[in-house]
């Protein structure tokens, strides 16, 4: 009513008062009545905002990325802030330009620029997975870039929420992923199947070497047994040779003895011999001693007779 207006703000709203061109009165939360046809209200909002970014960005490998993500800032100047965008109000309440609106769009451009410079080094392989480090050269980018600083804004916080490449180049690369799983599941199972291999190899050379063992230890007890064996043959060989050698020594001297007892006959006569043998007297040994006696001296018998009644009498019993 006649040009009077009220105003009331919340706590996390700056507010500027103009009047005939000077500031009247400033503040956070501020509550007045001014008169609409000479003031000039300028409302800042100071409280944090969340301001989401689509944007397509080229690797290093020429490779097209799409980043989509969030940047989180509040209005730490807001006096600088009125003087480079028109945040003035009507009576209503609303803005009486878009530059509330671009100031998203700056801040979006800002971060669009540092991360076209972050992506531009990196390959795709190494985009993908640079998440952590594309948002702390990013947010420290923002916080350092003059055109961020110069309108009193402070970026608090950066977060990406993806890093997609395009469907054709998804799909190789899920591809790519899928060979390589599958190659590394085949190399598990051949893997699994060379040291089940391994150990049945090690089981059976386990086994040999104990049969190995068991027939060692069994031919060592036949040479021992042999050796045995052969002790007893020696001990028998011996035994022999020295039952031979007292064989040997017991017939040298009884044939010792006997030549001794021979000796004194050896040169005696036979005549005398028989003379003196127990059974010399035997008429059937007389006679045959005279036969024998006549034969050492036939060249000298002109004629010998012999009856038949005397040579039966001699070969009777």
């Amino acid at each position: 009513m006649f040009g009077i207006a009220y105003l009331k703000t919340t706590p996390t709203t700056y507010v500027l008062h103009y009047k005939s061109g000077k500031v009247k009165r400033a503040g956070q939360g501020l509550a007045f009545w001014y008169y609409a046809p000479s003031s000039m209200v300028v409302s800042v909002p100071m409280a944090s905002a969340d301001v989401p970014f689509v944007f397509n960005e080229i690797t290093k490998d020429f490779q097209e990325l799409t980043v989509q993500g969030q940047l989180t800032f509040r209005v730490v100047d807001p006096k600088k802030l009125a003087g480079l965008l028109d945040f003035s109000i009507d009576r209503a309440g609303k803005y009486r330009s878009d530059d509330p609106t671009k100031l998203e769009d700056r801040l979006v451009h800002a971060t669009q620029v540092l991360a076209s410079g972050v992506i531009g080094r990196l390959a795709l392989r190494e985009a993908l997975g640079s998440t952590e480090a594309l948002v702390t050269e990013i947010l420290a980018g923002l916080r350092n870039v003059d055109a961020v600083a110069m309108l009193g804004i402070e970026p608090l916080a950066l977060s990406i929420l993806s890093i997609r490449p395009t469907p054709e180049m998804s799909r190789a690369l899920e591809a790519e992923a899928r060979e390589r799983l599958s190659r590394e599941a085949d190399e598990s199972i051949y893997a699994r199947r060379n040291a089940a291999v391994t150990q049945e190899r090690i089981i059976k050379e386990s086994e040999l070497n104990t049969e190995l063992a068991v027939e060692a230890k069994k031919r060592e007890i036949r040479e021992r047994k042999m050796e045995a064996d052969i002790a007893v043959e020696n001990q028998r060989a011996t035994l022999i040779k020295q039952q031979v050698d007292n064989a040997k020594q017991d017939a040298d001297s009884r044939a010792y003895a006997l030549a001794a007892q021979l000796a004194p006959l050896e040169k005696a006569d036979w005549k005398t011999l028989m003379a003196i043998a127990p059974n010399g007297g035997d008429p059937k040994m007389m006679i045959a001693l005279a036969f024998r006696e006549l034969a050492e001296n036939a060249s000298k018998i002109g004629e010998l007779n012999m009856s038949p009644d005397l040579l039966s009498k001699l070969i009777s019993k």
